[in-house]
C-alpha cells in the first residue's frame, strides 16, 4: 500500500513526501510532451494549453504536492479543505470539462489520445467526490489527516532558514487545519454521513495520545532538528523556541478541541452500521467507489463473485503448498502452527528490518533479468513510526522525489513482532519495494514525456495491481526459497481475494464484521491483529481493497494475451516497460495499451 495525501482527495494525486534538500526556487517547467510540434493540429494545441492550465491550477489547489514538486512558495501553506473551497474547485472543474469536450480526440495523436481521455477520467472523477462530498467522512482508521502531518514533518525541507521559516508558517496553520476538517466531519453529522462508531473510537484513541504528547517530543519540531550546520546556534535555537510556542499555544490546544468534538459530538452521532450502504445515498455511493477504485464498470455484485473464484482457487493451490511442507493436519491446524511457531517470527525490530532488506538486495539482484528501464531513485529500508505502528499496517510504501533528492521509503511495521511473519517477508518485500510500488511509481516521476497529472495519478487499481503482480513475479524471481514462504505469498493473494469478497460484502450486502473476518481467518494465514487492522481500514475506507485484486488479475490477463500473441518472441522486459513507462493507467487505457504494444512487436519481427 502507498502513504497517500489523505487531506485533498479530491486532487486525486499521490501525495508526495517533501524532502530535506535544496529546493529550485519555482516550479518545474512544462515536461516538452506539452509543447506542441511544428504543425500540430488545433485539437493538439488546444489540449496543451488545457493541460498546463490545468496543471497550474491543480499546483495551486494541492500545496502538498507543489512544494514537492519544487514550488517553494507552496512549503507555508495547507491545503484548504473547507465547503467553500470545494465549490471554488467545481466551478474550476467544469470549466476544464467544457474546455476538453470542445476538443474532438480524433485530431489528436496516439499521445494526445490517451491524455485526453485520462484527463476527462481525472475531471470526472474529482466532480463526482465533490458531489459526494467526500471530505464529510473526515477521518480513517490509519491514513487520516490529523496524522499526516507528522509524515510531512518527517521529510519537510530544512536546507536553510528560508525553508525552516516556511515550515513554521505550515505549523502555525495546523489549528485552521483542525478547525477545517472538524467542520467537515460537523457537516457529516448533520447530514449523517458518519464513520461507524468502532472506526470513532479508533479515531478518538489517536487524537488523545497526540494531545497528551509532550510538547518537546512533537514532530514538527523534530524537523528543526535536520538544520544544516550553516544555520547558527542562536538561529536554530531561535526557530525551535518559535516552534514550541506554536505547538504548546496552537496546536495542542485544537488537538485538545478535537477530542472534546469526538467525545461530545462525533461519537453520540457515529452511524450504527458498518457498511457504506447505510449512509445516506449509500448504494450509489459505494456503487461509484468500486468503479473508482477498480477504474473499471464491474458492479459490486460482480466483484463479490469474482472474489469468491479467486478465494475457491487459490485454496486449492494452498493445499498443494501444504501437502509440499509435509504437514500431516487439516488447513485450519496448518494455519494455527503457522500463526504460532516462534521459528516464523523475528525477536527483535533489527532482526525483521535486516531480513527485510536481505530480501530487497536479493530482489534488486534480479532486477535486470525483468526489467528494460530501471529507476535512479533508490529506496530505503525503515520502521513504522511508533506512534502510529500499533493500528498501523504491517508494511507500506512512502514516495520519494527524484527532484527534491529523497528515496523512496519501504515501511515495515516492527510493532508486535509475533505478528509479523517472516513467510510473509517476501511477499510484502516484493509489493512495497521492488519490484512493486517504490520501482514503478519512482519511473513514473522520472517520466519526461508523461504530463505531471499523469504521472502524480492516484489509479489504485493499477498501482495496488501492480504491486500485487509483482508478489507473483517473485516466483520466476526465485525470491520463494522454501515452501513456506510459498505459502506465504498465496496467504497474501487470498488478503486481497478475501477484500473483494469483504469489502463488498459489509459495504453492500449488510455483513457483518465477524462474517467478513471469517474469509481471512479461514483461508489465510495473515495474523489476528493484521487482519483487525486491515478490516477496520476497510470498514472506514470503502471501495479502496477492491482496487488490488482487479489491477493484478488485469496485468496478468494482459501479459499472457500478449505471450500467446507472441511466441517465443515474447520479450519480458520490453513488456513490463510498455506496462510501466506510460505512468499508472486506468485498466481500459492499459489494456488498450498493451493491445497497440502487441501490433508494433509483431511489426518488428515479434510474432
Amino acid at each position: 500500500m502507498i502513504r497517500r495525501n489523505t487531506a485533498v482527495l479530491l486532487l486525486a494525486a499521490s501525495a508526495l513526501a517533501l524532502a530535506p534538500a535544496a529546493l529550485a526556487r519555482q516550479p518545474a517547467a512544462p515536461p516538452a510532451a506539452l509543447t506542441p510540434p511544428p504543425g500540430a493540429s488545433a485539437a493538439q494545441a488546444a489540449l496543451t494549453t488545457l493541460i498546463v492550465d490545468y496543471e497550474a491550477w491543480r499546483n495551486a489547489e494541492d500545496p502538498l504536492s507543489a512544494g514537492a514538486n519544487g514550488d517553494a512558495e507552496a512549503l507555508s501553506r495547507l491545503p484548504d479543505v473547507t465547503l467553500a473551497a470545494d465549490a471554488r474547485r467545481k466551478t474550476a472543474l467544469d470549466a476544464f470539462r467544457v474546455r476538453l469536450t470542445a476538443i474532438d480526440p480524433q485530431g489528436l495523436d496516439e499521445d494526445g489520445k490517451l491524455n485526453h481521455a485520462f484527463l476527462d477520467r481525472v475531471i470526472d472523477g474529482q466532480l463526482q467526490a465533490i458531489a459526494f462530498d467526500t471530505g464529510r467522512l473526515a477521518f480513517s482508521s490509519d491514513d487520516s489527516w490529523d496524522g499526516y502531518i507528522a509524515y510531512v514533518a518527517q521529510t519537510a525541507p530544512m536546507s536553510n532558514k528560508a525553508e525552516a521559516e516556511a515550515w513554521l508558517k505550515r505549523v502555525a496553520a495546523l489549528p485552521g487545519w483542525y478547525a477545517s476538517n472538524t467542520d467537515n466531519a460537523r457537516r457529516g453529522i448533520r447530514t449523517g454521513f458518519t464513520q461507524p462508531r468502532p472506526i470513532a473510537d479508533i479515531a478518538l484513541a489517536q487524537a488523545r495520545k497526540a494531545a497528551a504528547a509532550p510538547v518537546e517530543a512533537d514532530p514538527t519540531l523534530a524537523a528543526l532538528d535536520r538544520l544544516p550546520g550553516t544555520v547558527s546556534d542562536a538561529e536554530r535555537a531561535a526557530l525551535k523556541a518559535r516552534a514550541t510556542a506554536l505547538v504548546r499555544d496552537g496546536l495542542r490546544p485544537a488537538q485538545a478541541r478535537f477530542v472534546t468534538f469526538l467525545e461530545k459530538e462525533y461519537l453520540p452521532a457515529a452511524r450504527p452500521g458498518l457498511g457504506a450502504a447505510t449512509l445516506p445515498e449509500g448504494k450509489a455511493y459505494y456503487a461509484w467507489l468500486a468503479r473508482r477504485f477498480t477504474t473499471t464498470s464491474l458492479t459490486p455484485d460482480e466483484i463479490h463473485a469474482i472474489g469468491l473464484k479467486e478465494v475457491a482457487r487459490i485454496r486449492s493451490e494452498m493445499d498443494g503448498i501444504r501437502a509440499q511442507t509435509g504437514f500431516a493436519g487439516t488447513h485450519a491446524e496448518f494455519l494455527a502452527f503457522l500463526r504460532t511457531d516462534p521459528r516464523f517470527y523475528a525477536q527483535t525490530p533489527e532482526d525483521l528490518l535486516e531480513k527485510a532488506s536481505e530480501i530487497a538486495k536479493r530482489v534488486d539482484d534480479q532486477l535486470p533479468r525483468f526489467f528494460g528501464v530501471l529507476p535512479r531513485l533508490p529506496y530505503g529500508v525503515r520502521p513504522v513510526p511508533p506512534e502510529i505502528a500499533p493500528t498501523y499496517t504491517t508494511g507500506r510504501y512512502f514516495p520519494g522525489s527524484p527532484r527534491l533528492g529523497i528515496a523512496g521509503g519501504y515501511m515495515v511495521n516492527t510493532y508486535a513482532l509475533d505478528q509479523r511473519a517472516l513467510y510473509e517477508l517476501p511477499a510484502l518485500t516484493l509489493h512495497e519495494a521492488v519490484p512493486g510500488h517504490h520501482l514503478q511509481i519512482a519511473l513514473s516521476q522520472e517520466l519526461e514525456d508523461v504530463p505531471a497529472f499523469r504521472r502524480d495519478a492516484d489509479m489504485t487499481a493499477f498501482t495496488e495491481g501492480w504491486g500485487l503482480y509483482s508478489e507473483k513475479l517473485g516466483i520466476e524471481m526465485g525470491i520463494y526459497r522454501t515452501p513456506y514462504e510459498r505459502f506465504g505469498r498465496l496467504s497474501y493473494e487470498m488478503w486481497r481475494a478475501c477484500r473483494l469478497v469483504a469489502d463488498t460484502g459489509m459495504h453492500w450486502m449488510g455483513w457483518t464484521r465477524d462474517r467478513a473476518k471469517a474469509c481471512f481467518t479461514d483461508n489465510s494465514a495473515l495474523s489476528p491483529l493484521n487482519i483487525e487492522v486491515e478490516l477496520d481500514r476497510y470498514i472506514s475506507w470503502p471501495g479502496q481493497a477492491l482496487a488490488y485484486k482487479i489491477g493484478e488479475m488485469k496485468i496478468v490477463e494482459v501479459r499472457a494475451r500478449a505471450e500467446a500473441a507472441l511466441g517465443e518472441k515474447f520479450d519480458v522486459r520490453r513488456f513490463h516497460d510498455a506496462v510501466l513507462l506510460a505512468g499508472p493507467l486506468p485498466m481500459d487505457l492499459l489494456e488498450a495499451r498493451i493491445d497497440r504494444w502487441i501490433e508494433g512487436e509483431k511489426r518488428r519481427g515479434g510474432g
